[in-house]
């Protein structure tokens, strides 16, 4: 099975950011996704001039959520590193039985979408280069605050517009539709190793590469 990839532009986030940020993009990938029944709901962005769509399901939201918390969660144990969170889509086959009375089911990923953050804590990286003590650095702190949201603003526009145009270019790999489900599709939202090693989170990636083979990267 063909299984596309999109590598989504890096985003540098501060850990207070990270919730709005992945609800953003995880609800603007499953909305374009969504090929059932949908209810379009509008949802303005907390932190960013921003407006994007869910579906309008319950269970989406509270499922999405679970991960972005699990996420934050692992972000607080690893503080200024850089992460990925991985939504993807899959079909569920039975897998031919090699002995009698065997039934297996195997998942055959069709897309996959790599969420790109660099978590930083702005009390080490915020510091200003200048030598000298600025008379108010309340002021500074605040114009760098400010200046730092402005540009990550205009970089989730940039990843959001990513997403658009990945959905509307490939469109060929999507399995047929078979259900009037919000969510036409079986998904995975998949977060570093909550463990105090990311070796958990690699063991994953590299297991998902030999199930469905090494996907072309989108550039």
């Amino acid at each position: 099975m063909n299984c596309e990839t999109c590598q989504l532009k890096e985003l540098v986030v501060e850990p207070l950011e990270i919730r709005d940020v992945l609800r953003c993009i995880l609800h603007t990938i499953v909305f374009h996704r969504a090929l059932g029944l949908v209810r379009p709901k509008d949802v303005d962005c907390e932190l960013f001039e921003i407006t994007y769509v869910q579906c309008g399901d319950a269970e989406l939201e509270r499922k999405i959520d679970e991960k972005i918390d699990l996420f934050i969660g692992w972000v607080e144990k690893h503080p200024n590193k850089k992460s990925q969170v991985c939504l993807s889509f899959y079909e569920v086959r039975n897998k031919q039985a090699t002995w009698m009375f065997s039934n297996k089911t195997e998942r055959l990923y069709w897309e996959q979408w790599y969420i790109n953050l660099h978590v930083i804590n702005t009390k080490t990286h915020g510091k200003s280069h200048n030598s000298k003590a600025p008379i108010n650095p309340g002021d500074n702190a605040l114009e760098e605050s400010s200046s730092r949201r402005a540009s990550l603003e205009s970089a989730l526009h940039e990843v959001l517009f990513q997403i658009i145009k990945f959905v509307n270019e490939k469109k060929d790999h999507i399995p047929s539709v078979t259900n009037s489900e919000v969510i036409s599709f079986p998904y995975e939202i998949t977060t570093p190793s909550s463990s105090d090693s990311s070796f958990g989170w690699h063991t994953d990636v590299l297991k998902r590469m030999l199930q469905t083979g090494h996907p072309s990267m989108l550039s």
